[in-house]
């Protein structure tokens, strides 16, 4: 039977930074998987993405209380560390570090990192700071951390993009890789908080995806996107989603918005819907595959 190694989680940045000291003499690229626990298939993707470039994987498990805004669900975020250790383990995770809020913030911690260009609308418009309190602790994981790389799901696109301006500005020496939106079988982006659905709610939240790549598709066949988009917007709320807060077509390196879908255009379809209290959030590539010219 095959046996399976139990990462060993670490709390404090001096063991982590030990840890990675060790690998780095013995001559191992290291990739870090940051997360907020309350593990799925997309994490444990991530975690299998860094392998392929990496001999020793780090995931990061903390849950971080500034990225969350007033009233959002900070305390009923799911929390599994046994879980989390065991998935993490089958996934081939080598560490486990897991801060805890004191090492992360510590007293007299007054020190926001920001990135004003990709942040000011979609998730931005809609959660006042969350994306200052994104890149400040991505930040901080990356530089305790110091890995080659570091890997992050495409399902949270303006994150992703976010990320990337922030490592580049700051002159970071560590290459950000993406990898991409794992789903449900019946197209649902796989998420953490997908268990707050009713099971009501998870069969209207599986039109979602399905509305944005019809929505994508007739994009680029070359409707104007912001008509399409306003279409989809009303399918959404006819389907049965409570509130759209926002459906855009957008640049896909810059965020702008999409005016026209033309040749050479890398573009997304970006959504976030609610159902309930279930704050959920998806994107698409538009492409021109398998139109007929």
């Amino acid at each position: 039977m095959l046996q399976i190694t139990r990462p060993r989680t670490v709390e404090t940045v001096v063991e982590l930074r030990d840890i990675v000291r060790d690998w780095r003499r013995a001559g191992d690229l290291v990739a870090l998987a940051p997360t907020m626990g309350g593990l799925h298939e997309g994490h444990l993707s991530l975690i299998r993405a860094a392998r392929r470039r990496a001999r020793r994987v780090i995931a990061t498990i903390f849950v971080n209380p500034t990225q969350f805004g007033a009233g959002e669900d900070f305390e009923a975020y799911p929390r599994d560390t046994v879980r989390d250790t065991e998935l993490l383990a089958g996934a081939g995770c080598d560490l486990i570090y897991a801060p805890g809020t004191a090492t992360m913030y510590p007293e007299g911690f007054s020190t926001t990192v920001g990135v004003d260009a990709t942040t000011q609308a979609l998730c931005g418009a809609h959660r006042p700071g969350h994306f200052d309190g994104v890149t400040t602790v991505v930040c901080k994981l990356l530089n305790q951390a110091q890995p080659d790389y570091a890997i992050f799901g495409e399902k949270d696109w303006q994150q992703l993009v976010t990320i990337r301006r922030m490592v580049a500005d700051l002159d970071m020496p560590i290459r950000i890789a993406s990898s991409p939106t794992v789903r449900e079988a019946d197209g649902l982006a796989m998420s953490s908080r997908n268990r707050y659905l009713t099971h009501e709610q998870r069969a209207v939240a599986a039109k979602l995806n399905k509305a944005l790549f019809a929505a994508a598709d007739h994009i680029a066949k070359g409707l104007p996107p912001e008509r399409v988009a306003t279409a989809c917007r009303q399918a959404l709320l006819s389907a049965g989603f409570d509130a759209v807060d926002y459906l855009d077509a957008r640049d896909a390196l810059t965020l702008a918005p999409l005016d026209a879908f033309g040749p050479g255009t890398e573009a997304r379809l970006f959504a976030a819907a609610r159902l309930g209290k279930t704050r959920l959030i998806d994107n698409v590539p538009i492409e021109r595959t398998g139109l007929t010219e």
